[in-house]
């Protein structure tokens, strides 16, 4: 059944866009399911999690890391993700800098846009992400790699549809103004609900767990 939902998922995904199955909350056994179906990139979100699956895991997935990051948390992920898509505050990123200074290593981000329409939402203000680029240069251990960003939390498509307008023009507008962070080419949008709305305006990661593994096991 994973099987099934991955390959009919990919069938309809543009060459551009990469689909993330997010595998928080589910077990080793789903996982190995997907990657005998081919998938390779995972999405976790609680540090201890990615840490023991990627851990057990085959080396060749590779993962991202979709939530909240706590700076106390840095060693469990950093290590392991390939990419950390929610990077959510200029506190986080200072941290993460400085974790990949102390051990050699560049991390790929993406900066997580918080449209405002949710107060509970983490995220950076537009003006918080164009001050963060601007100083780009003062984070030498940081690969800006683009934006992840979330829709309302609706029924109603339109309103769907007008946050992830927004979410691309702001990347355009970021990429003009930057042309020198040659990496920044990536757009995190899209879950299980509205993914193939997010195909129409040019996301190149799309985030799918439910639809592909199921209920969360809390």
């Amino acid at each position: 059944m994973i099987e099934d939902r991955i390959l009919s998922i990919k069938k309809e995904l543009p060459p551009r866009t990469k689909l993330v199955a997010v595998s928080k909350f589910h077990p080793v056994s789903a996982i190995e399911e997907a990657y005998r179906a081919g998938q390779r990139l995972f999405g976790e979100s609680r540090p201890q999690e990615l840490k023991a699956k990627a851990e057990s895991l085959p080396s060749d997935i590779q993962w991202h890391f979709i939530g909240h990051l706590q700076t106390n948390k840095l060693k469990m992920v950093l290590p392991y993700a390939a990419l950390v898509q929610s990077i959510d505050s200029l506190h986080l990123l200072e941290a993460v800098n400085e974790w990949g200074e102390h051990n050699g290593n560049t991390i790929s981000c993406l900066l997580e846009l918080h449209l405002g329409a949710e107060e509970t939402k983490q995220g950076f203000t537009e003006d918080e992400i164009r001050d963060t680029l601007r100083r780009a240069g003062e984070f030498g251990r940081i690969r800006f790699c683009g934006l992840m960003g979330m829709a309302t939390h609706t029924d109603e498509e339109d309103l769907i549809r007008q946050d992830f307008a927004h979410i691309r023009a702001f990347k355009q507008e970021l990429e003009q103004s930057h042309p020198e962070l040659e990496d920044f080419t990536e757009l995190s949008i899209g879950m299980s609900g509205d993914w193939k709305i997010a195909l129409e305006y040019g996301a190149t990661f799309v985030r799918i767990g439910t639809y592909i593994f199921g209920p969360r096991n809390y």
